[in-house]
């Protein structure tokens, strides 16, 4: 059982300090910036055990109420993620400041010298499930692009919430930063998440990072700009041309390497000329490490009567379902059209991809298909900041406003218009 707080939140105050914290971030100079983010990660490294071992409590309390131990390894344990995380961090204290950047800067024929400048958009409010390390991308993001944030995250990950943000409030006081850029709503109450949704007077942008019905609460009862995004019904289509042979192990990582995360591949659609030589070594291929199946009658017909217990035919939702787990949907498609059409149909617009020798095709999987990430010959796992070289990130957003993708340092950004003339005057 996790240790109950009995205080009460208030919710208004915890806004007011992180406004004024964020205009004291605002103030920071890149060089402030960057020395509490470096120190945050030697702290990190020094408070190794403290963090892994209230992770471990939480983690035997997943196991004791019988999660699955794929959810567990993939969103809850941090045992093997803990030296990448550090990692990550020290990253984006290499990456550029966004703040203050100036772009499309230009003069008027009136002489008036016009740009624009980054500036942090205020306060977020992130509401997150389990995946501890969401504390620390969302607060070193925030920290870097001068935003002060407002955390909620999930009971299941509570005690090492509690560790890191500890870390966290000392090392900004230790750097005479306020500790209340970062703050953490620890409860696991639920109305909390109702209170923070209608905040606007003090968050300017909520992020749900979690499953279908957390955004879909967060979209429908927030007065405030809600970023949705993470929900991963992705695909990988295998054109008649595609090497085979490496797409093999393609859609093995694609699916296998960490089957619960929204970037995990979901359903395979197999060109009609290939279907019958490419299923059967797919379904051999990808079976040996637990991956079960569920194909549509094309499909099933091409694997010619493979073992029940692990093909089974697809039902009417298994192709919208975001499985987080070793479960992949098949269909056989005629061609480039039908696979676009599938996964105009399907997609849940995050991530994905096309497999093919055939340069046409290619193109015109990736003008068409409108995901925020779109692949040619790669795994769909990429759609990561970490791996995409952005460091962190605080959300994969699917949504076309105002960020797209992996959201990092510039995507926490907005801008002002800068005017600059010499005592100007409109006729």
């Amino acid at each position: 059982m996790i240790d109950a707080i009995e205080t009460q939140i208030n919710l208004v105050d915890m806004g007011k300090r992180a406004k004024a914290a964020g205009v004291q971030l605002a103030r920071a100079t890149t060089e402030q910036k960057n020395a509490v983010v470096m120190a945050l990660a030697d702290a990190l490294e020094a408070n190794r055990d403290i963090i892994l071992a209230a992770n471990k409590q939480d983690v035997d309390d997943a196991r004791a109420n019988g999660t699955d131990e794929i959810w567990i390894k993939d969103r809850l344990d941090l045992t093997k993620r803990m030296t990448g995380m550090i990692a990550d961090v020290r990253k984006v204290a290499s990456l550029p400041d966004p703040v203050g950047e100036q772009f499309d800067a230009h003069m008027l024929e009136n002489g008036l010298k016009v740009s624009k400048r980054r500036t942090p958009l205020g306060v977020l409010g992130v509401i997150y499930e389990a995946r501890p390390n969401v504390t620390i991308d969302v607060a070193v993001l925030a920290l870097k692009s001068s935003n002060a944030a407002i955390l909620r995250g999930g009971k299941e990950a509570m005690r090492s919430n509690r560790a890191m943000i500890k870390v966290l409030r000392e090392t900004l006081e230790n750097y005479n930063l306020p500790a209340d850029a970062i703050q953490y709503i620890d409860s696991t109450d639920r109305k909390y998440v109702g209170e923070m949704l209608r905040l606007h007077q003090y968050i300017d942008l909520i992020i749900p990072r979690g499953g279908n019905n957390l955004h879909k609460l967060c979209r429908e009862n927030s007065t405030i700009p809600v970023i949705t995004g993470g929900i991963g019904v992705c695909h990988l289509f295998v054109d008649e041309s595609a090497d085979l042979d490496a797409a093999l192990p393609v859609i093995h990582n694609a699916k296998t390497q960490r089957p619960a995360t929204c970037n995990a591949v979901e359903t395979i659609l197999v060109h009609e000329h290939v279907a019958a030589s490419f299923l059967p070594r797919l379904v051999e291929h990808l079976g040996k490490d637990g991956v079960t199946f569920r194909a549509e009658p094309k499909a099933l017909a091409a694997l010619n009567g493979y073992d029940e217990n692990r093909v089974q035919l697809a039902g009417a939702e298994d192709f919208d379902t975001e499985w987080y787990a070793l479960i992949l949907s098949l269909k056989v498609v005629s061609g480039v059209d039908e696979a676009i059409e599938h996964i105009r149909e399907h997609s849940t617009q995050h991530s994905d991809g096309i497999l093919t020798q055939d340069m046409n095709n290619a193109n015109k999987f990736l003008d068409e298909v409108d995901s925020a990430a779109v692949y040619l010959n790669a795994s769909t796992r990429f759609t990561d900041g970490s791996a995409l070289g952005l460091g962190a990130e605080i959300a994969v957003s699917t949504q076309k406003l105002h960020a797209r993708g992996p959201m990092a340092l510039e995507a926490l950004t907005t801008y002002k218009w800068v005017i600059i003339g010499e005592g100007h005057i409109r006729a």
